[in-house]
């Protein structure tokens, strides 16, 4: 960039910096959307494929999760890294949508690059989208199905959405079955549900049918001690955030030892003080003692000695988990342990599960906190599983706290079409145009599905269309008989919030990018010379 003065041009950005200005830039920003959008366009829906991604060291993620797919992705674009962001904060937000959201906001930029094309100004393009977008969430507002929280046939139904189209659907009634009631344990009175009471351990062996939900916790931990009992029934559980073992003093202190026989007796009171903590936990009639911190060798011995399972630097969440799961509270001074303070459990065990020793606190009353544990041939499959039992349980909980569903199967997309182009007749103006092609690019998720499954998508469309033209509001495509049927019949049903976050970011990101005009980019720093720094590696 540079100025004029007197006939000598003044340098004002540093030397090998880049500009790109008014279409140039605007080209740029939108190839890259589009490509983003492309990218994970054919993962869509039931039929939707799968990726197989690979990265510098050579680890592979298999997915059709949109927002894994672009995390993985090395994506340099600062356009595209917006778009990426549109897909990540659907993710954080709702947990399901994530390629909707994507396709959509790729489909807002194509749309408007072709009014641009005509000669409309961006500005006004984005005015037309900010319109229609909150025109788009009034309709899906007021069309939405109010669905009671503790509708457990609904609620699955929304689960199998979520799971339906990837690697778990063959056993998607389990994993619904699995999903809704632990969702249902950790819900408290007000509807709200957090999923971090939810433990989810993956492990390689067995298939997807060995899944399991525990009522109570597991944890990846082993007893402290080979000769400690491998089950107890009915436990009394004592949660410790404080170590059993012998304290060092918090100063440097010297002992001075003139005598053989002190060094005994200066031995022997160390032991006496761990002696001393382990009497207050047998005292404490405790049969399970679960230690957020460390437990020492002589401490491990008195309590195999009185019979009592032991496991010590269990997790803070772990130990969190578990109050909530067995009703004990978490005792941080040995002095303080009193009987109400410890929680009960019908059984807690040490499995071995695929080679890893594991502890299963279980049959507890009332848990809020559950733990799922994901089965699954290798370890690929199991990493998907997970993926998208996180999608159903966020979908679920986000039922369960907005109490808002909407037909699936491109039925939402399709009516807000033909509702947006009445609406954009009715504001008249050149906006009028841009609303129109909003309405055009939210075609863009049904005649994907149909895409991707087989189908021809202009058929489709126009049947859709059609019943949407006569009222049938819940109509959306049936993969199975590639006709249009009543989603709610169907049982394809998702998230109210689902599709308002999907529309209202996709907007967002595609309205930001239509307003860059010029992007700058600053000279990168070079390389240290010979690739590598000074004095690393050098003789590798």
């Amino acid at each position: 960039m540079s100025q004029q003065l007197g006939g000598q041009p003044i340098l004002i950005l540093k030397e090998g910096t880049t500009q790109n200005r008014g279409q140039e830039a605007q080209n740029s920003n939108f190839a890259a959307a589009k490509a983003v959008a492309a990218a994970v366009r054919s993962t869509l829906g039931p039929k939707g494929m799968d990726k197989m991604l690979i990265d510098g060291i050579g680890d592979i993620t298999i997915t059709n999760d949109g927002v894994t797919i672009l995390k993985e992705l090395d994506i340099e674009h600062p356009a595209a890294k917006m778009m990426v962001e549109v897909a990540k904060t659907q993710d954080a937000e709702v947990g399901d949508g994530t390629t909707s959201a994507v396709v959509i906001g790729g489909e807002l930029i194509q749309a408007a690059e072709r009014l641009i094309a005509q000669g409309i100004h961006p500005t006004v393009v984005a005015e037309g989208y900010r319109m229609a977008a909150a025109k788009s969430l009034q309709i899906l507002e007021s069309d939405a199905v109010t669905v009671k929280a503790n509708d457990t046939a609904m609620l699955k139904k929304i689960a199998e959405t979520a799971l339906t189209g990837k690697n778990s659907e063959v056993s998607k009634n389990l994993l619904c079955d699995i999903i809704v009631r632990a969702m249902t344990f950790v819900t408290d009175a007000d509807g709200n549900a957090d999923l971090a009471h939810i433990n989810v351990e993956k492990k390689v062996g067995a298939s997807v049918d060995d899944s399991i939900l525990i009522e109570g916790m597991a944890i990846a931990k082993e007893r402290g001690h080979p000769d400690m009992p491998k089950s107890v029934k009915s436990a009394k559980i004592l949660l410790l955030n404080t170590a059993l073992e012998f304290k060092k003093t918090e100063v440097n202190a010297k002992i001075n030892i003139s005598t053989p026989g002190q060094a005994q007796a200066f031995l022997d009171s160390e032991g006496q003080m761990v002696r001393t903590m382990v009497d207050k936990v047998i005292a404490s009639k405790a049969n399970v003692v679960f230690c957020a911190k460390g437990i020492d060798d002589s401490a491990l011995h008195y309590l195999t000695k009185a019979g009592i399972l032991a496991i010590r630097r269990v997790k803070k969440t772990d130990i969190e988990n578990l109050s909530r799961a067995t009703g004990a509270t978490v005792v941080n001074n040995l002095d303080e342990i009193r009987a109400r303070d410890l929680g009960s459990a019908g059984l807690v065990e040490e499995k071995t599960v695929a080679n890893d020793e594991m502890i299963y606190v279980s049959q507890c009353k009332n848990p809020k906190a559950v733990s799922i544990i994901i089965r699954g041939g290798t370890e690929h499959v199991v990493d998907e599983l997970e993926r998208a039992v996180h999608d159903a349980l966020m979908v679920v909980s986000v039922v369960i706290r907005s109490k808002k569903v909407v037909p699936g199967g491109g039925a939402p997309e399709t009516e807000l079409s033909l509702r947006l182009r009445d609406f954009a007749a009715s504001e008249g103006g050149r906006a009028q145009l841009s609303i129109e092609a909003f309405a055009s690019a939210l075609e863009i998720i049904p005649r994907t599905l149909a895409e991707n499954a087989g189908l021809d998508p202009i058929d489709i469309l126009v049947a859709l269309k059609s019943s949407h033209g006569a009222g049938k509001k819940t109509f959306g495509l049936d993969i199975n008989t590639a006709k249009p049927a009543d989603m709610l019949k169907a049982g394809v049903v998702e998230p109210l919030r689902v599709k308002t976050q999907a529309i209202s970011s996709a907007a967002e990101a595609a309205v930001m990018i239509l307003r860059i005009d010029d992007i700058i980019a600053s000279s990168k720093a070079p390389a240290p010379a010979g690739g590598m720094p000074p004095g690393g590696m050098g003789g590798y």
